[in-house]
């Protein structure tokens, strides 16, 4: 398994090895090993969750749960293709409201981990997305909470025109970053 860092100290990008034969190919998705070598942590993933989008510009998030039941995900693209997009919310950080943003793939088959302490949003950049995220903890509707994802101190470039994206109610009503009531 490759591992990609950035500037930003918390996400890492997995990107898994190929076993590549005549039937197709045979890869690792996930090795607590590898994961700790990585990142220094270990964790129990307890949740798996799936998406899917019908239509290209769809965007998802910008979301997270609070303390005490902040999750991580290790997101990856199962079919056609997503920018993924991780926001520092971690109170004291150098790199507070600054974000990481990569294509998760079928085809590069890389995965993004988004520990807690972060936002995480992603736009599709195809029609027929399918997402699948493991989490470190639970859904719990108490701790749930949005930022804005066109929010203009986020800066974030989507790569389309966002008067253009498909998104929840529940995204479009999302708080700024400014107002936010920071429990990280």
């Amino acid at each position: 398994m490759e591992t990609a860092y950035f500037d930003i100290k918390g996400p890492v990008l997995f990107t898994p090895k190929l076993h590549l034969d005549a039937r197709g190919y045979f890869m690792e998705t996930f090795t607590a090993q590898s994961f700790k070598a990585a990142t220094g942590e270990t964790l129990s993933f307890v949740q798996d969750n799936q998406s899917y989008s019908e239509a290209k510009h769809t965007i998802r998030g910008l979301h997270f749960q609070s303390p005490p039941h902040a999750q991580g995900k290790l997101v990856r693209c199962l079919a056609g293709s997503i920018l993924d997009v991780a926001v520092d919310i971690r109170s004291g950080s150098e790199t507070y409201g600054q974000h990481v943003k990569v294509v998760l793939s079928e085809d590069n088959k890389s995965q993004l981990w988004v520990p807690p302490g972060f936002l995480h949003g992603f736009a599709t950049l195809e029609p027929d997305a399918v997402v699948a995220y493991k989490c470190t903890d639970y859904y719990h509707a108490a701790c749930e909470g949005s930022i804005l994802f066109n929010d203009p101190d986020l800066n974030i470039d989507w790569g389309f025109d966002v008067s253009q994206a498909i998104v929840s109610q529940r995204d479009t009503d999302a708080t700024r970053l400014k107002d936010f009531k920071n429990r990280f």
